[in-house]
């Protein structure tokens, strides 16, 4: 089924005869445009694109099953959305209620003669089950950050700061195809790995630390996100201890994932094996989440959410202990949801690895 057919087939359950998508990802997963500016108007018969002159070329280049029409300079997106709806006779205009801001939601309220509907994820419900091609490119990604980390861990020493990681990461998969991170750089040591989103500092590295590495490939549009904690020299032997927690949780996780298990049944497997080993009440975030064209996307994994797990999403699984003023364990694998359970795509080792 088309996705512009998928999308139409939401119209009549939230009340509207026509959509604008304005959402990056979004835009770019219907239209296939990867320029920085535009919108998609979609009714049950028509679909339209809307971008400026700098664009016109390439839009008509990318963009598939939608009309492309384009805007000059005395005329601004806004505009050329407001009356392309008039045109397409629109009455039940929906739009994204997470992403439009108050302005361009005044404007359309007072200039339009229509009722504006908010509509919560339409096109990110379509977005979690990836085609081939999508699966292929996440692949893609999640191996340069595998090679990445054989990289690295050449690099990492005594006396280099976590910037320089971070650094040295960015300019090898970038050398390898990659557009950039596909995040901000999480590289924690020692006691800063207590810290979930310990990006990257001056803090310099030392002997006997654990470092916490959280990273990926942005490759043509898609993410990949690993993480891996290796240690600089022998560890405290608490964080060994941690270490194997973490390891088999997430080991424990990767053989339980299978189609029909719902997000919070698979945060429950890593949850309560770590709150078994008497470490629950450091473990705060979520089992994991979905990855595509954003870093964090739906089905998201945690005790409250209730996506049902299908073949063909791809997602991490990153269980993780942080203790404060001691540091930190996090492991990380991106996994495609099959037939009858996970195809891991990081195929870094997670055993320690003592530097």
């Amino acid at each position: 089924m088309s996705k512009l057919k998928e999308l139409r087939e939401q119209f009549d359950g939230v009340g509207i005869d026509g959509f604008i998508v304005t959402k990056a990802e979004n835009r770019r997963y219907l239209t296939g445009f990867t320029g920085s500016a535009g919108a998609a108007i979609v009714t049950k018969t028509d679909a339209v694109f809307l971008t400026d002159f700098r664009y016109d070329k390439q839009a008509k280049e990318q963009v598939k099953d939608f009309d492309v029409n384009i805007h000059h300079q005395s005329q601004s997106l806004l505009d050329n959305a407001i009356e392309n709806v008039e045109r397409l006779g629109i009455k039940k205009l929906g739009f994204e209620s997470q992403d439009v801001n108050f302005y361009f939601y005044s404007q359309l309220n007072k200039r339009l003669p229509v009722e504006l509907v908010p509509v919560k994820k339409a096109v990110e419900k379509l977005r979690m089950v990836k085609t081939e091609e999508e699966i292929s490119l996440l692949k893609k990604a999640a191996a340069i950050g595998d090679e990445a980390f054989e990289f690295i861990q050449g690099f990492i020493k005594p006396g280099v700061t976590e910037l320089a990681v971070a650094a040295e990461l960015e300019y090898f998969m970038r050398k390898k195809g990659a557009t950039s991170n596909s995040s901000k750089y999480i590289v924690a040591s020692g006691y800063r790995g207590a810290l979930p989103h310990g990006v990257a500092s001056s803090k310099v590295i030392e002997q006997g630390e654990m470092v916490t590495l959280d990273y990926g490939a942005l490759y043509d549009g898609y993410r990949s996100d690993m993480t891996r904690t290796l240690s600089v020299g022998e560890p405290n032997p608490k964080l060994k201890e941690i270490y194997e927690i973490v390891y088999d949780s997430l080991q424990a996780c990767l053989e339980a994932i299978k189609p029909g298990m719902l997000s919070n049944e698979v945060d429950a497997v890593v949850r309560d094996y770590i709150d078994s080993k008497g470490y629950g009440q450091y473990f705060g975030h979520g089992a994991g989440h979905g990855i595509g064209l954003e870093i964090h996307e739906d089905p998201f994994f945690s005790k409250t959410t209730n996506f049902v797990m299908e073949p063909g999403m791809v997602v991490t699984i990153e269980p993780g202990i942080y203790i404060p003023e001691v540091g930190g364990v996090r492991i990380e694998d991106d996994v495609v949801i099959t037939g009858n359970g996970c195809e891991i795509i990081t195929k870094s080792p997670k055993d320690l690895i003592i530097l």
